[in-house]
């Protein structure tokens, strides 16, 4: 089916995981010879002011909005199945139905909980064998449909959750999520020191502090660090905030063997394998990325919602400490780094939890699936197939 088979791949911005999954999903069709591969931004391309408003409420969800979406993550439970969710239910129905129109895709890949997608076979009686990745540690209940014909977790909790829901534990896989192939390649850590200009006798910190404000007053907290211990060298990642870079590049120039700062960075995956331990948010994907590599994290005040639901799933399996008071964080660390037996066995924990190979592992499950589900379908005389 690989070679004449034509996939959709539907996903949403609202933070950078989901697409990223996708990417990695499209790649990986491609290398296995899929006929054609379309990747779609569903709300974007049906309600592009309404989609602009909602991702920039949830980047705010992330300072000032934190409550805010904690009612929205938490409560949509409470009214899964009421008349507000209608509109959800709709949401894209008249684009999808043009792309599945004019693409004929042989299956859908959701990275993105789409609910119009199983509505879409509800209503009409069209069966495109559809799939959904959830791109996080914990489950939420809106990406569950009863016309989603398989689900790709990242944990056996995930797998537990969505069975006391009522999905069937046949129809759900536990693949790991989906990251960038750079994660799980050979590359000699002798050679990233060097490229970095670091020092391989010190303890090295990495923090992710260009994601959407994950963490205030990095500057003085890279100068607790400066002056509390020279044998810790810490890294500071400020991705494509210019402002965050500028304010900390003086620490750089006055403290050069103690502190780098960088804006974005490519092979980010180099930084993760030198790296002591890690401070970040607590995002499906970065968390994924920190399994691979065996990167204790240090997660800061977690957002209410899935961050945080992922937060204390790594915590409660010893491969991350959530610290809530950023007057904390500096203590923590240090604490961490100078434990060298504890250091490890968070190392060996977080490595526990990664599923490698999980692109591979997705699609070509999809692809079997599929063809059993049309197979099926045919046989049953299904003529909307």
């Amino acid at each position: 089916m690989k070679s004449n088979s034509k996939v959709l791949i539907l996903t949403a911005k609202y933070g950078n995981g989901h697409v990223q999954v996708a990417k990695t999903l499209e790649n990986k069709c491609k290398e296995l010879g899929f006929e054609k591969v379309v990747v779609c931004n569903l709300y974007s391309e049906s309600f592009p002011v309404f989609s602009e408003i909602t991702q920039y409420l949830y980047l705010k969800s992330f300072s000032i909005g934190k409550q805010f979406y904690r009612i929205f993550y938490y409560g949509v439970d409470k009214i899964y199945n009421k008349r507000m969710m209608n509109l959800y239910f709709k949401m894209g129905h008249k684009r999808l139905h043009q792309i599945v129109t004019s693409e004929q895709p042989d299956m859908i890949i959701n990275t993105f909980p789409m609910i119009v997608v199983p509505e879409y076979r509800r209503k009409t009686g069209t069966v495109i064998p559809t799939f959904n990745v959830l791109t996080d540690f914990c489950l939420h209940r809106i990406w569950v449909h009863e016309n989603i014909d398989k689900y790709y977790v990242a944990s056996n909790h995930v797998k537990e959750k969505l069975i006391q829901v009522g999905i069937h534990p046949g129809t759900v896989n536990v693949t790991g999520i989906p990251i960038r192939s750079q994660f799980e390649d050979e590359v000699c850590k002798k050679e990233i020191y060097a490229k970095y200009n670091l020092d391989s006798s010190k303890k090295t910190l990495l923090i992710m502090a260009g994601a959407h404000g994950v963490l205030k007053n990095v500057k003085e907290l890279c100068q607790s660090f400066i002056s509390k211990s020279d044998n810790i060298q810490t890294v500071v990642v400020c991705g494509n905030n210019a402002l965050l870079k500028e304010s900390l590049d003086p620490l750089t120039h006055s403290n050069p063997e103690q502190i780098k700062v960088l804006s974005y960075v490519e092979r980010v995956d180099e930084l993760y394998r030198i790296a002591s331990c890690m401070i970040t948010k607590p995002g499906g994907i970065t968390l994924t990325e920190a399994t691979a590599l065996g990167v204790p994290v240090i997660l800061f005040k977690p957002v209410p919602g899935q961050e945080k639901e992922n937060a204390h799933f790594f915590e409660d399996n010893n491969a991350a400490i959530i610290v809530n008071q950023i007057e904390d964080i500096s203590e923590e660390v240090y604490k961490l780094l100078e434990d060298e037996h504890r250091l490890e066995q968070m190392k060996m924990n977080i490595k526990k939890l990664h599923v490698p190979g999980s692109a591979d592992l997705i699609v070509e499950d999809i692809i079997k699936e599929a063809a059993y589900i049309k197979d099926k379908h045919m046989m049953a005389g299904s003529v909307n197939y």
